[in-house]
């Protein structure tokens, strides 16, 4: 017998080799079928595979994330099984599922371009074979019979994905008709896949390499009822509304240009003024925090990433070395800005009543990324970071945990993100041999994080092997206002660089430690995090934070110098105010003062000058009144105090 760990602490005992979906018809036939998967152990497996030691267990339904994916992950494999018969001879790349919802599978189709109805064909196809209900069936195949399979099969992309793989590892899949190289996990049959759309067509380089092939990457989403896959559709409406890169144009905040070079966005007026009001938002909170600015140089020597081993990381993928005409002397695009910070800690010596040292920089650092993988601003080669760094003794990481977790709910709550999940990435259970750090410490980080993350009342889920190898982990995955996630906030303990570097203070024994380090990043990045934000209020950004707050409409040319008083008394009071002068009519004015999203519109004609007022109007709920100019301010001073979120 085995005992089964249940979420809620419950022990139950089962025979060894019982699977998931038979504890699940032990408990009811009802939570059977609504299972798709199961984690054991912290590992999503197969419902149906066996068990075979004493373990934790959770059952897996739709309304898990690890459910969906794992449908996502099938339902791609119908996709293909669809695509090969209606396309005989179509080679298969690979097909995952994807973070925000859905999958894709990159296939090539010999140089043929599907259509649009060829696109609802093949959804067709797909949902004819999900009411077949074909069990997803797993076989262990040794590499050699797996390559003479996909050698008499003709895919050479499943023969390059084997050359990688060790035997004893590889494992098949098939539903009906088609067979797939993979590691699972798959949900039990076709059948719990009732609705599917097929959204996009894309090309992608094979394995994301330039040099290689460009396959055919197709994207689909399914889900177990008709009525989610319309509720999604109709989100999907309106995040095209939200896109960034449509509102970052209409709005006028960045552009990218060629000539400048891909990935490397040119930040407006508009958008600069938005960007640096984060920046000091952030900065004032940070220095009540005990912060110190720094600022570091957008190169550094080889030697220095040599050192960090972000050489090693990033070296051969990325931005090559810059060579001077000092032979032999190389400088790299700065990819990381902890480096330079481990390089200030050591220009003084420090005693354990020094600790802790906090470092916060607004950063920019350059990753070279794929032309097919960039994405407006949330996939760029070079990005600001509003990066930290902490130098502490272990007794203290708590303490700064906690401390950087109510910055972090200070900047979400400012911005009104507020459905996130904190999750806690953990070492292996079983395997540690990949982790740098004693033992000692990484109990210290790993119970430090749980603790805090406690005490703040953090919604959380616990992920064992996802620590970094030098430190254990606390991300933010925030959901904006159309349910999509979003990794923003991060928190990282970190055990590798310090000693890299040989950091050093004298301990209170009078002998030299190493600090722990601390890697935080409340937005991530600028860009991604504006990229976020745009979309999570569809460009109508909070009051304070929007670059113009109020746009002042003049009925008639006679009324200009009255509209440039009123601005200058704006102006005296740190309201950001523009005029609309143009000879066009009222109504054209405040329309597309509306379509700017500009919160607040003063009309003024011969009335509001000879009271010596103005009309209000905000956006999207029309007219509030005419009011003295000083009632209009105090309006927008208390909004902009009280940070009231976006409407």
């Amino acid at each position: 017998m085995i005992n089964i760990t249940f979420p809620d602490g419950a022990v139950r005992q089962y025979e060894q080799g019982v699977s998931a979906l038979d504890i699940a018809k032990s408990i009811s036939e009802g939570l059977a079928r609504k299972v798709l998967a199961a984690k054991v152990n912290g590992q999503v497996i197969d419902a149906t595979r066996p068990i075979t030691k004493d373990g934790t267990l959770q059952l897996l339904t739709w309304t898990d994330t690890d459910g969906k994916a794992t449908m996502w992950h099938s339902s791609a494999h119908l996709m293909a099984e669809a695509l090969e018969s209606l396309y005989p001879g179509v080679k298969f790349g690979y097909g995952p599922p994807l973070e925000n919802g859905g999958f894709f599978y990159d296939v090539d189709l010999d140089g043929r371009a599907i259509s649009d109805e060829e696109l609802r064909q093949l959804e067709a196809k797909m949902t004819e074979l999900a009411k077949q209900n074909n069990a997803y069936v797993r076989k262990d195949v040794s590499k050699a019979d797996a390559i003479q399979y996909f050698t008499d099969k003709n895919d050479p992309y499943k023969l390059d994905l084997l050359q990688k793989l060790e035997d004893g590892s590889i494992t098949f899949y098939t539903q009906g008709a088609f067979t797939d190289l993979c590691r699972g996990p798959h949900i039990p049959s076709t059948g719990f896949i009732k609705a599917v759309k097929l959204t996009n067509i894309a090309g992608a380089y094979w394995l994301g390499n330039e040099n290689n092939k460009m396959l055919t990457r197709i994207y689909g989403i399914t889900f177990p009822s008709q009525k989610e896959l319309d509720e999604y559709l109709t989100l999907l409406e309106e995040a095209k509304k939200r896109d960034h890169r449509k509102l970052g144009k209409e709005l006028e905040l960045f552009a990218f240009s060629e000539r400048v070079g891909l990935g490397l966005p040119l930040w407006l007026p508009k958008g600069a003024m938005l960007r640096e009001r984060l920046q000091n938002f952030l900065q004032k909170a940070q220095v009540e925090s005990g912060y110190l600015p720094v600022v570091t140089p957008h190169i550094g020597s080889k030697n220095l990433y040599v050192t960090s081993g972000h050489y090693e990381k990033y070296g051969k993928d990325s931005f090559q070395p810059i060579h001077t005409p000092e032979e032999g002397e190389e400088f790299l695009l700065k990819p990381m800005n902890c480096p330079h910070h481990c390089e200030i800690y050591k220009t003084s010596p420090k005693s354990y009543k020094d600790l802790p040292v906090r470092f916060a920089e607004f950063g920019t650092v350059y990753r070279y990324e794929q032309h097919g993988e960039l994405h407006g601003l949330t996939r760029v080669r070079g990005f600001t970071q509003d990066d930290a760094h902490l130098f502490c003794r272990p007794d203290q990481v708590k303490e700064e945990f906690c401390k950087v977790i109510d910055l972090v709910l200070y900047v979400f709550n400012s911005l009104s993100f507020t459905d996130f999940t904190a999750q806690i990435s953990l070492r292996d259970q079983e395997d540690r041999s990949k982790y740098i750090g004693s033992d000692e410490n990484w109990n210290l980080a790993e119970q430090a994080i749980i603790e805090s993350a406690a005490e703040k009342g953090l919604r959380t889920v616990v992920e064992y092997g996802e620590a970094a190898f030098y430190g254990p982990k606390l991300d933010f995955m925030v959901k904006d206002a159309l349910g999509r996630k979003w990794q923003l906030g991060t928190i990282q303990v970190d055990y590798n660089l310090p000693e890299r570097f040989e950091l050093e203070y004298i301990g209170a024994d009078n002998k030299p430690h190493r600090p722990v380090m601390i890697h935080r990043a409340p937005f991530g990045s600028l860009e991604r995090f504006i990229a976020v934000l745009i979309e999570h209020c569809a460009g109508k950004f909070p009051l304070w934070l929007t670059p113009t707050q109020v746009k002042i409409l003049p009925i008639s040319d006679k009324f200009v110098p009255y509209s440039e008083k009123v601005a200058e008394l704006l102006k005296n009071a740190e309201i950001r105010a523009e005029i609309d002068d143009r000879s066009e009519k009222i109504g054209k004015k405040i329309r597309e003062a509306e379509l700017a999203k500009v919160p607040y519109m003063l009309v003024v004609g011969e009335k509001e000058e000879a009271d010596g007022k103005v009309a209000v109007r905000r956006q999207a709920k029309g007219d509030l009144g005419t009011m003295e100019i000083a009632a209009f301010m105090k309006l927008v001073e208390d909004e902009v105090i009280n940070r009231k979120p976006f409407e």
